[in-house]
C-alpha cells in the first residue's frame, strides 16, 4: 500500500487587500479555500494552476513559512502547524525548496560552496570537512564541479543557478521537495535538462516532490497526479494521465487547450 508522506487537510488562507479608489478600503482575499492535497512516498504531486490561482501560498503554507488561518499540515503524521522552534527546525530539514527565480533565491554576496553548504551548518550536520565533502559531491550530482564551489551566483547561467539551487535543497538529504516553478525561468532547452536531472534525484535519493507549475506541457512529463487549482480552491485531481485524455472541469479543459501544439504532446 502507499504511503502518504505529506498531508494537507481543509486548508483556509486569507489576505487583506486594499481596495476602492484610493486604496483606503480592503477586501478579503481567500488565497486558500479549503484545500487538501497528499503526496505519496517516491512520487511527484504536480499543483497547476493560473497566477493567483493559490498554488504558490500553498507551497508556503506547507512548509510553515507562511502560518494558516486554519488547517493541518500532516508530515509523517506528525501536524507542522503544532510545532515551534527546534522541533520545526528538526522537521524542515527533511522538506526543503527549490524556487521559481534561481538567480533572486541565491544571495549574490556568498560564494556557491558556502550558499549550497549553509544548511549543514545551519542543522549543525558533520563537521567543517565533512560539510566540504558533502558540498562537493551534491554540486558535482548535479553537473557542477568542485571549482565552482569558489564562484559567485553571477558567474553562472540561469540553468546552472538553478542546480545550484537544486543542490542547496539536495544537500540535507531531504523526504520531500517544493518545487515552485523551478524550470519556468529558464530556456526550453534547458527546462528538459533540469527536468532529467530531477528526474533521476527522485529516482537515487527516494524524494518526494510537490511540483508547484502554471505549465501543463511541463508538468506531464514529471508528475504522477495532478491537483488542479482555480481561484483557492482545488477544481480537479487525478492521475496525471486521466487528467490529460479526460478532463472533467471546464478550467482544466482551458488549461489544456492552452497548451501550443497539444496534439503533438504524446511524441
Amino acid at each position: 500500500m502507499s504511503n502518504i508522506i505529506l498531508q494537507a487537510n481543509h486548508l483556509v488562507k486569507t489576505y487583506t487587500q486594499r481596495s476602492g479608489k484610493f486604496g483606503f478600503g480592503t477586501t478579503l482575499v481567500r488565497a486558500l479555500d479549503d484545500v487538501s492535497v497528499s503526496l505519496t512516498e517516491g512520487k511527484t504531486l504536480a499543483v497547476v494552476g493560473e497566477s493567483g490561482s493559490g498554488k504558490s501560498t500553498l507551497a508556503r503554507c506547507l512548509l510553515q513559512l507562511q502560518p494558516l488561518d486554519s488547517g493541518e499540515v500532516l508530515f509523517a503524521g506528525q501536524d507542522l502547524a503544532k510545532l515551534s522552534g527546534s522541533d520545526l527546525r528538526a522537521v524542515r530539514k527533511n522538506l526543503q525548496m527549490v524556487f521559481q527565480d534561481p538567480f533572486a533565491s541565491l544571495n549574490p554576496r556568498m560564494r556557491v560552496g558556502e550558499i549550497v553548504g549553509e544548511g549543514l551548518l545551519i542543522h549543525q550536520l558533520g563537521n567543517a570537512a565533512e560539510q566540504q565533502k558533502k558540498v562537493i559531491a551534491m554540486l558535482k550530482r548535479v553537473g557542477l564541479t568542485e571549482a565552482d564551489m569558489q564562484k559567485y551566483p553571477h558567474e553562472f547561467s540561469g540553468g546552472q543557478r538553478q542546480r545550484v539551487g537544486i543542490a542547496r535543497a539536495l544537500v540535507l538529504q531531504p523526504k520531500v521537495v517544493v518545487c515552485d516553478e523551478p524550470v519556468s525561468a529558464l530556456d526550453v532547452s534547458i527546462q528538459a535538462q533540469i527536468l532529467l536531472l530531477l528526474k533521476e534525484l527522485q529516482a537515487e535519493m527516494a524524494l518526494s516532490y510537490l511540483f508547484i507549475s502554471h505549465d501543463l506541457r511541463v508538468v506531464r512529463h514529471i508528475a504522477d497526479d495532478i491537483v488542479v487549482m482555480n481561484g483557492g480552491k482545488v477544481v480537479e485531481q487525478g492521475k496525471v494521465e486521466d487528467i490529460y485524455q479526460h478532463p472533467q472541469h471546464e478550467y482544466t479543459q482551458n488549461l489544456l487547450a492552452a497548451i501550443p501544439g497539444k496534439k503533438a504532446v504524446n511524441a
